[in-house]
């Protein structure tokens, strides 16, 4: 199993040194994340800086970009980053996409499924010299010449993770992609019998299993050395909780676990912001379900145990920051590699 981190340092000034820590803290990838900063800059800076670890956008939002701008982005950092870098991609909702990036949002599961597609036949054009003459449903790409197409690259072309919670996207990943992404809001159970069952429904589509696949959880943690750091975490970790439980979007998370009584009260409650309730109604049922709750010297048996087969890659959803002792993070990655 891999231990994974995210990377989003904002201040590019210094993203080379915390590339460079946490390089060295043994995580295996960091992975660029699209919110209030561009997923891509600092995974740029990271490639010049680092030899061994991995890097990825986890997620970059797909509908914010054409096919065309991500495939030209993405094979830029993995000629610098001497073939170490995952592109991940992820629809986002629907009301981010058309009111927030201006962009089109209909059939999202067929769209990510043609935006990958023509990706792909991108990237055989710069690596092969193939015509172009791709023509999906909602993408196509039919016109290049030389002064546009970069160099092949010396290595693979970069693997593709596509992020999802429920089954459609799921069974769309299986068809298109190569590794996949699980939302932090996620259970063991949820990731045994949705997720993994539809990717490897949409996997043999391309006569792959889901055992082929990279698949990739974010986990929600609880520990602490203190008590203080204990429950405060804790708090934080059922804030999330509801935060996402309140969202449609990941709603199916709950039905399958006879949760959903409770989604259409913390919907209300967003809608008029009652957060601090939100928090108070999530239970020790629901936190434990959710997050893997563990002492640090157990956490990296507790992680391990809980996602053994069922995922190759994990990472706290918890950041690595500036005055975080390097002992403690150290303990996480050799106590994971040590499994």
């Amino acid at each position: 199993m891999k231990i994974d981190t995210a990377f989003r340092d904002p201040d590019l000034t210094t993203a080379a040194r915390h590339a460079q820590r946490l390089e060295a803290l043994g995580f295996d990838c960091l992975w660029g994340i699209e919110t209030a900063h561009d997923p891509f800059l600092p995974l740029a800076i990271a490639a010049a800086h680092t030899e061994r670890v991995n890097l990825g956008t986890n997620i970059a939002v797909a509908f914010a970009r054409t096919p065309y701008v991500t495939a030209t982005i993405a094979w830029d950092l993995q000629a610098w980053s001497k073939g170490r870098f995952f592109l991940g991609l992820g629809t986002q909702v629907r009301p981010h996409v058309e009111r927030r990036f201006s962009m089109p949002f209909d059939r999202p599961t067929a769209r990510i499924k043609d935006y990958i597609r023509c990706v792909r036949a991108i990237w055989d054009t710069f690596q092969h010299g193939s015509k172009p003459a791709y023509e999906g449903e909602f993408y196509r790409f039919t016109v290049t010449n030389p002064a546009f197409t970069p160099a092949p690259l010396a290595g693979p072309m970069p693997p593709i993770y596509m992020a999802g919670v429920n089954a459609l996207m799921c069974r769309a990943a299986g068809e298109v992609a190569d590794g996949f992404q699980v939302h932090s809001f996620n259970s063991a159970a949820y990731l045994r019998d949705v997720v993994r069952a539809n990717l490897d429904q949409g996997a043999r589509l391309q006569g792959k299993t889901v055992d082929d696949f990279s698949i990739y959880a974010t986990v929600f943690v609880v520990t602490g050395e203190t008590q203080a750091e204990w429950d405060r975490l804790e708090r934080d970790v059922r804030s999330r909780i509801a935060f996402y439980a309140s969202t449609p979007s990941y709603r199916a998370v709950l039905e399958y676990h006879g949760f959903d009584g409770i989604a259409k009260e913390l919907s209300r409650l967003s809608r008029i912001g009652e957060w601090e309730q939100m928090t108070d109604m999530i239970t020790d049922e629901m936190l434990e379900t959710f997050a893997v709750v563990a002492k640090p010297a157990e956490l990296p048996r507790a992680m391990r145990e809980r996602y053994a087969g069922l995922a190759t890659r994990v990472a706290m959803s918890q950041h690595v920051l500036r005055d975080d002792p390097d002992a403690r993070w150290r303990q996480l990655t050799d106590g994971i590699h040590a499994g």
